[in-house]
């Protein structure tokens, strides 16, 4: 199949890849588009973790208020250099990840943060309902590993299906800016006000 430019182009808007990585995703996939973004995410997610290491010390604080001023949220979202954080793309990642916050209400960044004794209370409570649900010990183990996972996704930030496009998560999104501006990306802390609800 002919890759023409409309198809290049089309495929660079959608992920922010180089013209030459789009040609290679459509010659891979025979110019399927959605198997050339899956493509490239497979890629640049291969890339951004050959940067997980490096240093990540500049960055913005962005804020977002939504709702007539009813939720707010600060997020610190850190990059390796300042020429990086001052662009147009890493702004727009700072203020999806803000609105990601207010939308879904994360607890924690990453499931490293979350609490150990959190994590055995739910564990405890998940596996007493599987039990009483008369299933079996291995059976119950099972169901609380799934749950577990459930809960994870919907507490901590990066595993949260990003409001956006839902095929991906938020730690997918980072990582596809990553491979894009070609540093270390991360988010360091957040805090989200509601009004009238306590912390």
């Amino acid at each position: 199949m002919e890759i023409t430019a409309n198809m290049v182009k089309e495929l660079r808007e959608k992920t922010g890849a180089g013209i030459m990585d789009c040609k290679k995703a459509l010659a891979e996939t025979k110019g399927d588009i959605v198997a050339a973004i899956e493509y490239l995410r497979r890629k640049g997610i291969a890339k951004a973790s050959q940067k997980a290491g490096r240093a990540a010390q500049e960055g913005l604080v962005g804020a977002y208020i939504h709702q007539g001023g009813r939720i707010g949220v600060l997020v610190e979202v850190n990059c390796e250099t300042d020429f990086v954080a001052r662009t147009d793309d890493f702004q727009g990642l700072v203020k999806d990840i803000a609105m990601q916050i207010a939308a879904s209400n994360p607890l924690y960044v990453s499931r490293g943060d979350v609490p150990e004794e959190l994590i055995e209370k739910e564990k405890e409570v998940y596996r007493a309902q599987a039990l009483e649900s008369g299933k079996p010990e291995h059976v119950a183990e099972r169901i609380v590993e799934g749950r577990m996972e459930k809960f994870f996704q919907e507490i901590c930030l990066l595993e949260q299906p990003f409001i956006k496009d839902t095929n991906m998560t938020v730690e997918d999104l980072i990582k596809s800016y990553i491979a894009k501006l070609g540093e270390n990306i991360l988010v360091r802390r957040f805090a989200r006000f509601e009004v009238g609800k306590e912390d």
